[in-house]
């Protein structure tokens, strides 16, 4: 089988007659570009991406560093769009926001016109189709090692149609090599290799979108149990310096469910990108044992790279995580941060001239935003398989100012919301998230699949517990007037059942191997202890008892601490055990002959 023909150029040629950093103005020469074609610029062959056509002037923004450019340099157009590729070597892989490879080069940086990834590398290919079979847009072709002993779907790209009239054998073979030739209704003979191109501004195609009807499961207790994300759900995660939002989306792309982890540095400091990169190889999937890298691909494009490429970096994490929805997976896209995304718009926008909006930032930000959210989904793919893709994006407000325009239009668009409160970040409170201004617009969806992992009371405990830290946030600013002893016992009380609930299942310790993870099981049994030592407090008090005797209870202590204490393996023998000790604790307390007779 020959090898399949290079993607052909189409020969548009235009010269350089301005520089302005990533933004460069051309005149066309020679044949007709469009709107968001991938050129190359200069000597070096940078690429880069038509924004605007003027007559006979394009303007093109450029995701290289543009030094050493100069008026007269050739600008040479492709005839298709800003595209990356698709195919084995994805996974484990780390990137930049082009999807060009960061690790296995010679140099410790990205090189100018660097192309996207080597075509030297084989892998495995197993074909599951015969000669004479009909092969549509999407149908799996193959099966193919990504990488260990890991086999997926080798995928027909999605605009191909024809009948195989030649499929390679089993073997090793290169991204670029032939494994299927088809023939279309024309009669004309069309090349499928292990890897295809897809432009990342354009949502792969899908058979249907579906409803959502299970959570993306985090095992972080505040957000399965209160605010949860469905799988293909959208959330925001806002928050100023320092209340951690990198390490809360790190933590969820570790230990969420999600077959596979698309996790994209828009942006962000090197060292936090560092640390991500130390940590994901040589952590152990919980799933599997394995290294969680094997699942993952990372795009890295920090604050030191081109400004042009954190807005693509974004387009380029969604498109790879379609790619692993269409082989039927569950991917999930955690983009660290979208404020670094939407201060490229705002920077190239004022590169162009165009009108500001709020802040500085273009009139397009809410559609641009709404436009990348929109493409989280569960779907069923063109082979009727299930996938989804579930988008995690952190916003970083200036100075936690959560009326500023990036987090405004991101709170219209998603679900779920997750505000960091730095406060609680202060008082080293993981995950910090105000549990009175986050919200989450899935809770209706997910009742029944609570009632079926045991736990049919789930939305009427959820709602008890939110309105208990609502009554605390109002007793609290009473009791800063008139002070804690000031007042009843049944408001202290309600006090002390808030900050047992806040302490023993709202905060969580990210170092600890018992904590750092609740299983559903875990939290269910986790709000029935919780929930019955107020209803068994509030008799008690009721029936006579002392609050302070009730806040001296010993069984508080293992209540603050049983999320750290009680292992996953001890959850059917000391949570009944729990449940005993605050029965008997409680009704001790009630008991006339119990009480502390007069001298």
């Amino acid at each position: 089988m020959t090898r399949r023909k290079a993607r052909m150029a189409v020969r548009n040629n235009a010269q350089i007659t301005r520089l302005g950093g990533p933004v460069v103005e051309a005149r066309v020469v020679q044949g007709e570009f469009s709107v968001s074609e991938a050129v190359r610029v200069g000597p070096k062959h940078l690429l880069a991406e038509v924004l605007l056509i003027s007559e006979d002037t394009i303007t093109v923004q450029v995701y290289e560093t543009t030094a050493g450019l100069r008026t007269g340099d050739l600008v040479q157009g492709s005839g298709h769009p800003l595209s990356i590729p698709l195919g084995p070597g994805l996974l484990g892989g780390i990137f930049d926001g082009l999807l060009r490879p960061l690790e296995g080069t010679d140099s410790r940086y990205v090189q100018p016109g660097q192309i996207a990834r080597s075509a030297s590398t084989r892998f495995p290919f197993r074909p599951e189709i015969t000669q004479d079979t009909e092969v549509r847009g999407g149908m799996v072709i193959g099966r193919v090692g990504f990488g260990g002993e890991a086999e997926l779907p080798c995928l027909a790209p999605p605009e191909v149609q024809g009948i195989a009239v030649e499929v390679a054998t089993e073997g090793d073979y290169t991204v670029d090599e032939p494994i299927c030739r088809l023939e279309t209704e024309s009669g004309e003979l069309t090349d499928v290799t292990l890897q295809h191109f897809w432009p990342v501004r354009e949502p792969r195609p899908v058979r249907k979108r579906l409803a959502v009807e299970e959570p993306l499961f985090t095992g972080q207790r505040i957000i399965d149990a209160f605010f949860p994300i469905v799988r293909g759900g959208k959330a925001a995660m806002p928050g100023g310096f320092g209340t951690g939002k990198t390490i809360l989306l790190q933590t969820l792309a570790k230990w969420c469910d999600a077959d596979v982890i698309v996790y994209v540095g828009c942006g962000e400091r090197g060292n936090e990108m560092t640390a991500v990169l130390d940590e994901f190889p040589e952590l152990e999937d919980p799933r599997t044992g394995q290294r969680l890298m094997d699942r993952s691909v990372i795009i890295a494009n920090t604050s030191n790279m081109p400004v042009a490429a954190r807005e693509a970096s974004i387009y380029t994490g969604i498109t790879v995580a379609e790619y692993f929805r269409d082989m039927g997976l569950h991917a999930a896209l955690f983009a660290d941060s979208t404020s670094r995304w939407a201060e490229a718009l705002r920077e190239i926008s004022g590169r162009l001239g165009e009108l500001p909006g709020e802040a500085g930032y273009p009139a397009y930000l809410a559609s641009r935003k709404a436009e990348f959210y929109e493409r989280a989904a569960v779907v069923r793919t063109l082979t009727d398989d299930i996938g989804s893709v579930s988008v995690i994006g952190a916003v970083s407000p200036p100075g936690g100012d959560f009326s500023e325009p990036v987090t405004l239009h991101t709170q219209r668009v998603v679900s779920t919301f997750w505000p960091l409160d730095r406060d609680r970040a202060r008082a080293r409170f993981f995950p910090a998230i105000d549990p009175l201004r986050a919200y989450s617009g899935y809770t209706d969806e997910l009742g029944a699949w609570w009632r079926q992992a045991g736990n049919s009371d789930w939305a009427a405990q959820r709602r008890r517990f939110l309105d208990l830290l609502q009554e605390q946030a109002h007793l609290e600013r009473m009791a800063r007037i008139v002070g804690k002893d000031a007042l009843p016992p049944s408001q202290q009380l309600t006090l002390l059942c808030a900050e047992l609930f806040n302490e023993g299942f709202l905060r969580q310790n990210a170092f600890s191997e018992v904590d750092r993870h609740a299983s559903p099981k875990r939290q269910i049994a986790m709000l029935r202890v919780l929930e019955r030592f107020v209803d068994c407090s509030e008799e008690a008090l009721a029936a006579g008892a002392e609050f302070e005797a009730i806040a001296e209870l010993p069984v508080l202590r293992v209540l603050r601490r049983m999320g750290e204490d009680i292992s996953e393996a001890e959850v059917d023998a000391r949570f009944p055990a729990l449940l005993t000790e605050i029965e008997r604790s409680l009704a001790a307390l009630s008991e006339p002959d119990k009480q502390e007779a007069p001298a």
